[in-house]
């Protein structure tokens, strides 16, 4: 039998959609909060309705929202904001990632919601935050990663940006909601009280800025950050390189690696110039013109790996998705897990990264389907057989043909 998780007993409502509030609530879940995803008839979470699909359940949905229950009402019936309210009274954590003021037009805003549980978390997550000028636009990832420069710096000079392809400012966001609401959890242990946690895209991908803003201001404004491609001018050598075969990337901008990756590609280490950071950036372009030939000469990436592992130089093949879930180093962390779900079967999804030594984190519910624990968490509320009846029958309650 293993241990409690570190957040049994904590009941979460996940009033959110799409990504950063389904991956915050997802990390919850997995940390042993009781999450309830609760949805509106007959679409629910527009993630339900991303790609990539398998008879008609979406994969994207399913990976993020394992792990919580589902319930799907009707709030515009009087029955339904009932029973909402008496689950919010029921709460410690509230999510939502709407709009502002969407959801305090409701009457689910955190002002009424914690009038009546004053020990509620309640953490919204938006484009923007709840103020400045730009708090009522709407935005997605997309827009945050463009508008807080971190696009301004990736691909090819007098090219448009590439998209990042992974969720960067949603996921992140997400994650550092999870910290937030932990922290707020922690905090209203001393206090009794709970708290509004205001929580921007944007503001999360401008705090990921980890030299340009520095080095903007440190200059003056005299230097902004320019395209290098697959290069990092700044951190030389860091970048990617080109064998016969494929891609790798070498992290060799300290100087003990450089003088081990020199050496390997032969007679580099005996420039002056080259012997410190701060030269080796000043001839960033001769620098990794040497390695891009050594890599080039190369039979194989793997090769190329083979020897940059001999002489200890941090290095790492480009991988694609299918090389990725047959690394050993993949399943040996079960950052892959598989789950039975009602209609699809077997399915596989990446997992979480979080270990711990005392307890087992590994998703005990694949997400729900829609509507799928509705009378289950009605009866927790303390609805009666014929009341939960009367909301089904009355289409307060929704629920696919799969879950009823």
């Amino acid at each position: 039998m293993t241990n409690p998780l570190p957040l049994d007993g904590i009941r979460v409502i996940d009033f959110t959609h799409f990504l950063a509030g389904p991956h915050l609530s997802r990390s919850l879940a997995a940390m042993g909060a009781d999450v309830i995803k609760v949805e509106r008839p007959k679409g629910g979470d527009a993630g339900r309705h991303h790609p990539y699909f398998k008879d008609g359940q979406s994969g994207y949905y399913l990976q993020q929202n394992m792990g919580k229950r589902g319930l799907c009402l009707d709030l515009k019936d009087a029955r339904g904001m009932e029973l909402m309210q008496r689950l919010a009274r029921s709460a410690d954590v509230f999510v939502e990632n709407f709009r502002p003021g969407a959801l305090a037009k409701l009457g689910l805003g955190y002002d009424a919601l914690s009038r009546e549980n004053p020990g509620l978390v309640y953490c919204s997550i938006s484009a923007y935050g709840h103020t400045g000028p730009k708090s009522d636009k709407p935005g997605f990832g997309l827009i945050a990663e463009a508008i807080s420069g971190a696009m301004a710096q990736l691909g090819e000079p007098d090219q448009a940006p590439p998209l990042m392809r992974m969720p960067i400012a949603d996921m992140y966001t997400g994650m550092h909601g999870v910290a937030a609401v932990n922290a707020a959890l922690l905090g209203r242990i001393k206090s009794g009280k709970g708290q509004h946690i205001d929580l921007a895209l944007y503001d999360c991908m401008v705090s990921m800025h980890d030299y340009a803003v520095q080095q903007y201001f440190l200059s003056g404004g005299t230097v902004l950050p320019k395209k290098h491609g697959s290069r990092q001018p700044e951190s030389t050598v860091y970048g990617a390189f080109r064998a016969k075969d494929g891609d790798l990337v070498i992290a060799a901008q300290v100087d003990d690696a450089w003088v081990r990756l020199a050496g390997l590609i032969a007679g580099a280490a005996l420039d002056d110039r080259f012997r410190t950071p701060a030269g080796r950036n000043d001839n960033h372009a001769e620098v990794y013109a040497l390695v891009e030939a050594w890599c080039a000469r190369q039979d194989s990436v793997a090769h190329c790996i083979a020897q940059l592992d001999a002489v200890a130089v941090p290095c790492a093949p480009v991988q694609s998705v299918d090389q990725i879930v047959r690394d050993p180093q993949v399943l040996a962390r079960n950052m892959l897990v598989e789950q039975d779900h009602p209609v699809l079967g077997r399915v596989t999804l990446p997992n979480l990264p979080f270990r711990f030594s005392d307890c087992d984190t590994t998703p005990r519910r694949t997400a729900p389907l829609l509507g799928q624990h509705n009378a289950e968490i009605a009866a927790e509320l303390g609805y009666g057989a014929t009341e939960i009846a009367a909301l089904k029958d009355d289409g307060v309650f929704y629920a696919e043909e799969a879950a009823r």
